[in-house]
């Protein structure tokens, strides 16, 4: 297992970040979901109010993959933890660890930050991933099913009704 060079990403990294992202969406199957544009990249990760954080992964300056991260909060624990939005290596990088050392690279960033969890979440088939997931230790949450609300629906529930 080579070892990659994982990086907090600049600015400069924008381009990157948005081609992953769009080839993270095609694997998933979600190309017709991304909106995203570089403007925004650049004002929601590296702008005044940065929302999440994403480390990249290169090995001899070839960019492997990426992971894109920011904090949540367990009431339960009582603690900050992290969430994982997207990890992604690039079809040609796969099976060779860098899947794993993305993911211990996270968790060494949620045990410097005194984090206690690190959680996200995985399309239902997507064994390959699942399988890798298990295998390094994360427990599927099975009784758990996550909800969304966008776009109209979104509009809606956060206007005032009126009347």
């Amino acid at each position: 297992m080579s070892e990659l060079q994982i990086q907090p990403a600049s600015v400069a990294d924008v381009p990157t970040i948005l081609a992953l992202i769009g080839e993270l969406a095609e694997f998933e199957r979600l190309s017709h979901e991304v909106v995203a544009t570089e403007a925004g990249l650049r004002e929601t990760l590296f702008g005044p109010r940065p929302a999440a954080e994403v480390v990249i992964g290169r090995l001899a300056g070839e960019v492997v993959g990426f992971a894109l991260f920011f904090p949540n909060y367990s009431t339960f624990l009582g603690r900050p933890g992290l969430y994982l939005e997207d990890l992604f290596v690039r079809p040609k990088f796969r099976g060779q660890g860098h899947g794993e050392q993305l993911l211990r690279h996270l968790a060494s960033i949620c045990i410097e930050r005194n984090y206690g969890r690190l959680e996200w979440s995985v399309l239902d088939w997507n064994q390959r991933a699942i399988s890798f997931y298990k295998g390094l230790g994360a427990k599927p949450m099975d009784e758990w099913t996550v909800f969304r609300v966008t776009g109209e629906a979104l509009t809606k529930l956060g206007t005032p009704e009126q009347g």
